[in-house]
């Protein structure tokens, strides 16, 4: 139904009003009178005919409306190369592509694609055919929803999960064209920019400040976190039959979430970490306490650590009371990796105990770390140019 309404802000009249599923409003500069009323009221009448009867036109009543392109027959027939009276409902085609696509997810994947589904494409595109999806509305969406507030505090969605929404909204559009032979209208538009963020590992003394501080239930738990690397879900899902004593290796076959065990994050996350002499100690006498149960690390039920109680209850408070900067948990596997570079390991080793699958991400997330460690600074450069210059002005002096 077209409805006649007011601005506020301007007190002038607008159409309101649903086509093809999106919400539309055209703005006049017409005061809010009765007799404007009246008159907008016929053209609205006229509006809801030819809507219900699939005869409107929106360019021909909205000729300078940037919408107007978006609503052309013409433009949509020429584009799609397909009758998109003929495609699907977004929704109902997202609903086969997810049921098709389920199976192959691992757990944490299906609970992110449900969710961009439902929070983001589903209400900018779920009634629309989805043949009549174009450029202009993929990338009027994504203008959108780089406006949404983001998760800890953000004012926005961050680049990485736009790239990310995209990302599915492009392997839905994709499965579609392929299917009803219309060009996919996503499949050109770039990736947004991802701005380099700087890790924040913690020094040696600051890991050991915090050993020496933590709550002595604590201990062995930021012990593991700190000198394995391990990803938190790991930890918290690692269990005793797990942990080769005789090879002095933890074996990293599945991760935990929400209380839901689930294999690891990627196929390359399934590895053996070997236990330095600190790690074997502290797991020595984590066993004296939870030894006899099934998981490593457990709460006072016996029920495996929650991610959210842990960090709120302990981790930050505990970071406030040493007056160190607030970091996420997740940067003590960084500390990791960057105490093994430090040590001097070889990078294809501290790679499989990270869980990489190549040393790729190590150079790029922990590219400064390495220079001091492998002597790859460019002080063997600055000693060669520094020895020939300065050597040869001295064999010159002498002669």
């Amino acid at each position: 139904m077209v409805n006649i309404r007011c601005r506020e802000d301007t007190g002038k009249l607008f159409f309101d009003f649903k086509y093809r599923g999106v919400r539309c409003r055209e703005y006049t500069a017409l005061d809010d009178t009765k007799a404007n009323r009246k008159r907008m009221k016929s053209v609205a009448d006229k509006m809801d005919a030819e809507i219900t009867l699939g005869t409107f036109e929106y360019r021909q009543y909205f000729p300078g409306s940037r919408r107007a392109a978006r609503f052309d027959r013409n433009e949509v027939s020429a584009s799609s190369g397909a009758d998109s009276a003929a495609t699907p409902a977004f929704r109902d085609f997202a609903d086969t592509w997810w049921r098709e696509n389920e199976i192959r997810w691992r757990r944490h994947t299906q609970l992110g694609n449900r969710a961009v589904l439902n929070r983001h494409l589903l209400p900018a595109f779920g009634d629309r055919p989805i043949g009549e999806i174009t450029k202009a509305d993929v990338l009027a969406f994504r203008a959108e929803v780089a406006q949404c507030a983001g998760r800890s505090g953000n004012a926005t969605l961050s680049p990485k999960t736009i790239n990310n929404l995209m990302g599915i909204l492009n392997m839905i559009m994709t499965e579609a064209a392929d299917r009803f032979e219309f060009p996919n209208p996503v499949q050109n538009i770039k990736r947004l920019r991802l701005q380099r963020k700087d890790i924040q590992p913690f020094s040696m003394d600051e890991a050991r400040l915090i050993l020496d501080t933590v709550r002595s239930d604590y201990k062995p738990y930021y012990t593991l976190r700190f000198f394995t690397g391990m990803r938190t879900g790991e930890l918290h899902g690692l269990k005793w039959s797990r942990i080769d004593w005789e090879a002095r290796q933890i074996l990293v076959r599945e991760t935990i979430d929400k209380g839901i065990v689930d294999y690891t994050k990627t196929d390359g996350s399934q590895r053996e970490i070997a236990m330095s002499s600190v790690v074997y100690d502290a797991l020595r006498a984590q066993f004296e306490v939870t030894g006899e149960g099934e998981y490593v690390f457990v709460t006072r039920d016996g029920t495996p650590l929650d991610t959210t109680n842990v960090t709120q209850r302990v981790w930050y408070p505990l970071l406030r009371y040493l007056e160190l900067a607030p970091r996420r948990p997740y940067h003590c596997r960084h500390t990791a990796a960057t105490l093994w570079l430090a040590a001097g390991e070889n990078p294809e080793w501290i790679a499989r105990q990270m869980g990489h699958t190549n040393t790729e991400m190590l150079f790029r997330v922990y590219s400064r770390y390495v220079p001091n460690l492998t002597r790859r600074d460019g002080s063997a450069f600055d000693r060669f140019v520094t020895n020939a210059i300065h050597g040869g002005m001295e064999e010159e002096d002498q002669s």
